[in-house]
């Protein structure tokens, strides 16, 4: 059998993605779908709507020579996913639309209504749920008897058996990321200059620790806790890709949650011939310690990204972070001395937020050496430990998945339009200070990435419209 594989998107009129500052990456979750698919005979194809505009007619002849269709669907992309499938439909009506993703498996059943045209939603890990799904289309398998699914049956949405997490990650095939060689992920606006060809990896799935903001599976599915690769089977995919991808994007939740694990695998890397850069998406403070960043300097690793979320330590308890200001402080000094191109994101508008509060964030932000920042304000989603004790205040209905937390929720001191003000005015507060502009300027002329120079003039000039783009996503935030 053939899968067509898709990943929707937002786009504008111009073409081009809604997010212009977000870094493009690869779909990892199709690529190891088609990687199960693959291994038991089937042929695949993936056409990546955040990377191209896929017109109608692509589609079509796309469509004429596959026998399913499956598409990867976040809330954020509800929208655009439901258009697509519609448009499927319209072209095929009797091919099989199997949808997936982080909006399956929070929203489980009403995923089916959020994209009606579609026929089956899974829920959670679908690496072995669609080969039991290629068997109920040959013929083989009952969809009732197919675990973590739900499905449409005479107008009726029905439920297959029990959802299963898969414990050990080792055996999961590598993703077959060959199917997306037609497209270019190395292209980010603003920061880290990629060396070519980019891709991303994840060595784990979940993260040990619950802040309070944070959507997690674990607060919906039994038995989903965090589950890591072995150092191993890291390095040996690692090894394989490394002749083609010079850049390797690690998007775990938490990379360095195990330290003894991160030690191991920096010290294989170390003992191997793999040359590639590294950069990790996702770290904490706590998990720093000079002999494994010294490890992580030697084996590679350019970029780091820390979730520091607020300059108050009232605020961090709120959150549950578990980390100290003396922490944030001392582990960036660190990242600063290994020489890592430094990202960190700020959250603005906890429930006991003043000025003062969101004053001092801005102030440790500017007061941090960072090459890259993110300011946002709080949004309560499902599957946070907020939402669900909003939802239980009666302060957020069941129904609405994404609230911001402003002071119409009851949820925040600030209104919507105060909120925007200060994520807007923090972006400014750090980005346009002579010092940061030319330090910035400095190393880049100094690496000779005059690329990069570029791309980061034209960001900065494009302010007024990446803002008007911000305040329609802080918007967009009110959805049920």
């Amino acid at each position: 059998m053939k899968f067509l594989l898709l990943r929707p998107a937002f786009r504008e009129e111009n073409n081009q993605s809604l997010n212009k500052q977000s870094l493009n990456l690869p779909p990892l979750g199709l690529l190891y779908i088609g990687a199960s698919l693959e291994k038991e005979g089937h042929k695949v194809e993936i056409l990546d709507y955040f990377a191209e505009k896929i017109t109608k007619d692509r589609l079509k002849k796309s469509l004429n020579s596959c026998d399913a269709v499956g598409m990867s669907v976040y809330t954020d992309d509800c929208v655009p996913a439901a258009d697509i499938s519609k448009l499927i439909k319209e072209i095929d009506s009797d091919i099989t639309l199997i949808i997936g993703g982080p909006h399956c498996t929070f929203l489980q059943k009403r995923s089916l209504n959020d994209i009606p045209h579609a026929d089956i939603s899974v829920a959670g890990e679908g690496e072995n749920v669609i080969l039991d799904i290629s068997k109920y289309l040959e013929g083989k398998k009952q969809l009732a008897n197919i675990n973590g699914i739900f499905y449409k049956e005479k107008n009726l949405i029905r439920s297959g058996k029990q959802l299963e997490v898969i414990e050990n990650l080792d055996e999961i095939p590598f993703p077959a990321r060959h199917l997306v060689d037609k497209y270019d992920y190395s292209t980010i606006s603003f920061g880290y200059l990629f060396k070519k060809k980019v891709t991303n990896f994840i060595s784990s799935k979940g993260c040990p620790y619950h802040c309070r903001f944070c959507s997690r599976y674990g607060n919906i599915i039994k038995n989903w806790s965090f589950r890591m690769r072995s150092a191993e089977n890291v390095i040996k995919e690692i090894q394989e890709i490394s002749d083609i991808y010079k850049s390797i994007v690690i998007v775990d939740d938490n990379f360095l949650a195990d330290k003894k694990r991160a030690h191991k695998i920096f010290d294989m890397l170390l003992e191997s011939d793999i040359n590639v850069d590294l950069l990790i998406q996702g770290a904490r403070v706590d998990t720093a310690e000079k002999d494994l960043y010294l490890k992580m300097k030697k084996a590679g690793v350019k970029y780091i990204f820390y979730g520091l979320e607020s300059g108050n330590q009232d605020v961090l308890d709120f959150y549950n972070k578990n980390i100290t200001l003396q922490q944030i402080r001392k582990t960036v000094k660190l990242a600063r001395e290994m020489k890592f191109f430094i990202g960190a994101s700020f959250i603005i508008g906890a429930p006991m937020e003043t000025d003062k509060h969101i004053e001092n964030t801005i102030k440790l932000a500017r007061s941090l050496p960072l090459d890259r920042v993110n300011f946002v304000p709080l949004i309560y989603r499902m599957g946070s430990a907020l939402w669900v004790e909003a939802v239980k205040n009666k302060k957020i209905k069941p129904n609405q998945y994404e609230v911001l937390a402003d002071k119409s929720h009851n949820l925040s001191n600030f209104t919507e339009d105060e909120l925007i003000h200060y994520t807007t005015k923090a972006f400014t507060s750090f980005y346009f200070r002579p010092y940061y502009m030319f330090e910035q300027i400095f190393k880049i002329l100094l690496r000779k990435e005059f690329n990069l120079l570029r791309n980061g003039l034209k960001y900065i000039l494009s302010f007024n419209e990446a803002k008007e783009a911000g305040k329609e996503i802080i918007r967009s935030k009110n959805i049920s």
